[in-house]
């Protein structure tokens, strides 16, 4: 089944009320466009043109409905200084902060996005796209908070003992994050991408609302303010659960929030749904990476039935960034899937998808029921 819009086009019909071939799906396929490139993960970190191509060949490939440059979370604290380990054909990984005593806080600056780390070659990626695909797709860069950043530069385990002990340090640790990810930010937006936010360490499965609402949420804000400011709608993903802080996402004025696959859409749309466009959830481990393409076709008509008819919009997402060899047939069938429903959604349609779906599963003794 082929799709009848672009995504810019199917975009811009669903905002207006008017008729679409389908809801959005994005599958957030991140370093595994790798695999449908035929490259090494390695050479993104440090050639422009093929991470740039890397994802277009996937969008060409699938027919998803955004793009984004994005490789992993340590850039920002690499470009200032963080060690990171770079594997041949797999995701970059923290090897060692910036700093590791309160001390050296003051050592720390704001790096310039044009000439630190692998910053500048996100940036000239982020040029070979557009050329690529502008009009046609959404173009996002990915940029993790400074929360987030903050703990990539102290060290994780220090950082979280900081909360309680030494506060003020996390404040002058997020304020310098805060000027660098603005920085690249702004640096994106010249060039014509929209950034989207990752706050993985603001999830409440690793700190309380509490400190979420004392370390995270004002540098979020003046972040979220700042990419608003020049136009920019801005969407937020954090990792695990998230429920308690819906409502000061929500209240940030964002565009989308994206939740994980342990967060429920049905709790997301009654909580914040008349606020923000939802984004997500299928399980990218259990399901995508792991399961069968029925499983994949079954959740993915679970999360449509769930958001659909979310107040501000719905896409169908996977709840994270989709682990690197997640088999290219499960990423088919979400796409297909959406496809076959269409749009608008016809929930009684959907419930009978499930039904059948659920008729060809296996048994727990793995026969056929």
């Amino acid at each position: 089944m082929l799709d009848q819009m672009t995504p810019a086009e199917r975009g811009a019909a669903i905002a207006k009320g008017l008729q679409a071939d389908r809801l959005p799906c994005n599958p957030n396929v991140a370093n595994g466009v790798a695999r449908i490139y035929g490259c090494k993960i390695s050479q993104f970190n440090r050639d422009p043109k093929i991470l740039a191509q890397a994802q277009v060949a996937s969008y060409r490939r699938f027919g998803y409905d955004s793009i984004r440059i994005f490789t992993d979370l340590f850039p920002w604290a690499e470009a200032m200084g963080a060690k990171v380990k770079f594997p041949e054909d797999d995701t970059a990984d923290l090897e060692q902060p910036a700093i590791s005593d309160v001390s050296k806080i003051s050592t720390l600056s704001p790096a310039d996005p044009y000439k630190d780390g692998r910053l500048p070659v996100q940036l000239e990626a982020m040029k070979y796209l557009l050329d690529e695909v502008k009009g046609e797709i959404g173009c996002s860069c990915g940029v993790v908070g400074a929360f987030t950043n903050a703990f990539f530069l102290m060290g994780v385990d220090k950082t979280l003992g900081m909360l309680k002990k030494d506060p003020e340090s996390v404040h002058r640790l997020c304020r310098v994050s805060l000027e660098t990810v603005k920085a690249y930010a702004a640096a994106a937006m010249d060039i014509g991408l929209t950034p989207t936010i990752s706050e993985p360490m603001s999830s409440c499965t690793v700190i309380s609302p509490k400190d979420f609402r004392e370390f995270s949420l004002p540098y979020l804000r003046e972040l979220v303010d700042f990419i608003k400011s020049r136009g920019k709608g801005v969407i937020i993903h954090v990792c695990g659960q998230t429920n308690k802080i819906w409502e000061d996402l929500a209240g940030l004025g964002i565009a989308g929030l994206s939740i994980d696959n342990v967060a429920s859409i049905a709790g997301c749309k009654l909580a914040v749904g008349d606020k923000t466009k939802i984004l997500g959830n299928v399980d990218p481990g259990g399901i995508m990476y792991s399961g069968t393409v029925l499983d994949v076709r079954l959740k993915t008509l679970e999360c449509i039935l769930d958001g659909h008819d979310n107040p501000k919009g719905y896409v169908v997402m996977s709840g994270c960034s989709l682990p690197v060899e997640t088999p290219p047939e499960n990423i088919q069938t979400m796409l297909d899937t959406v496809r076959e429903v269409g749009y608008p959604v016809c929930p009684d349609r959907v419930r009978e998808m499930i039904a059948a779906c659920k008729e060809q599963m296996p048994d727990e003794e793995g026969t056929d029921a």
